[in-house]
């Protein structure tokens, strides 16, 4: 009597199935991901044992060179982006082309005091990403500009969040000014980037 092989399509098609679905999840998420931009310049970050991640949503940066230059990196939102430039341009007794505010949609931070924005705006993307400022973005007793940045950021949108990232050899006078700032605006809760002790 001759013995019949059990069909096996199904397990087939059942596997075939999960490795669609494996895949289909993979490419969303490869699409999906936003990848850390790197820093304008340089900056090791002070260590500490805290495991504590930061929102992606909702964030800007301030960053803090080793000589003390500070940079401003806002939301990634688009359109909320455009609301801020149109501000800092009210603000400034400023007017910003089409161009100008699309460039502000791509650009990766500023780095620039008020007076040079436009002419850094028209840069290409390429010259933006090359471009070391000399000065940064103001930031002590009589020009206040980077609190500028960051209380206009909170006027289109109060649920922002701020984190700051200062290189470990920052002088503690500059920090201390930026503290002041964020104080004298009455803007008290934020992040302290820190890498994590005993990793690079």
């Amino acid at each position: 009597m001759a013995r019949v092989k059990p069909k096996r399509h199904g397990v087939i098609t059942d596997m075939t199935a999960m490795c669609d679905v494996a895949f289909l999840l993979l490419t969303f998420f490869i699409l999906t991901t936003q990848f850390k931009k790197p820093d304008v310049e340089q900056i090791k970050p002070p260590s500490s044992i805290s495991e504590k991640l930061l929102p992606d949503a909702s964030l800007m940066t301030i960053n803090a060179t080793p000589d003390g230059k500070f940079y401003f990196q806002p939301v990634e939102n688009a359109s909320e982006r455009v609301a801020l430039l149109e501000k800092m341009g009210e603000k400034y007794k400023m007017t910003f082309d089409t161009k100008q505010k699309i460039a502000f949609q791509k650009v990766q931070a500023i780095g620039v005091p008020m007076s040079q924005l436009k002419g850094y705006l028209d840069l290409s993307e390429d010259e933006q990403k090359n471009y070391k400022s000399p000065t940064g973005i103001p930031m002590d007793s009589t020009n206040k500009q980077l609190i500028d940045w960051v209380q206009q950021s909170l006027s289109v949108n109060p649920e922002y969040k701020l984190a700051i990232k200062g290189d470990v050899t920052t002088e503690y006078p500059k920090v201390k000014s930026l503290f002041e700032g964020l104080r004298d605006i009455d803007f008290l809760k934020f992040w302290l980037i820190t890498s994590q002790e005993g990793k690079p």
